[in-house]
């Protein structure tokens, strides 16, 4: 149809590293938001791969992000800004701001930081 359904993708580095660690423990918010940010740029890099062109997506419709925290870690929305902000900067106000869930977890694949899925609308 016309959606797009982009599995958890993680924060991984150009060198091919991603980048672990616990919100909290050993990484602060703004580790925590610039692990996101790269996080949505391999987003819209697999939607480019897949779909050829960004111009393609008609707008984003939700967000999840799963932040690999501490129990009294409760910054996790402000961590996950950092893909939401990245998605209205690319697609603007109308298109790139969703519905969207911050969510905290003890654990994630391999120990990455931060876990980001995403549902966009797609243009014909």
């Amino acid at each position: 149809g016309n959606l797009a359904y982009l599995s958890g993708h993680g924060p991984l580095r150009a060198d091919g590293t991603l980048i672990t660690g616990w919100l909290g423990a050993d990484m602060d918010v703004q580790a925590g938001y610039d692990a996101a940010r790269l996080t949505g740029l391999g987003m819209l890099a697999t939607l480019e791969q897949t779909l050829g062109s960004l111009d393609r997506v008609g707008r984003l419709v939700k967000l999840l992000g799963l932040v690999r925290s501490t129990d009294d870690f409760a910054q996790q929305p402000a961590v996950i800004n950092g893909c939401s902000e990245l998605f209205r900067d690319v697609f603007g106000e109308d298109a790139g701001v969703g519905a969207r869930s911050a969510v905290g977890t003890n654990a994630l694949p391999s120990g990455i930081a931060v876990e980001i899925e995403a549902i966009f609308e797609i243009r014909s």
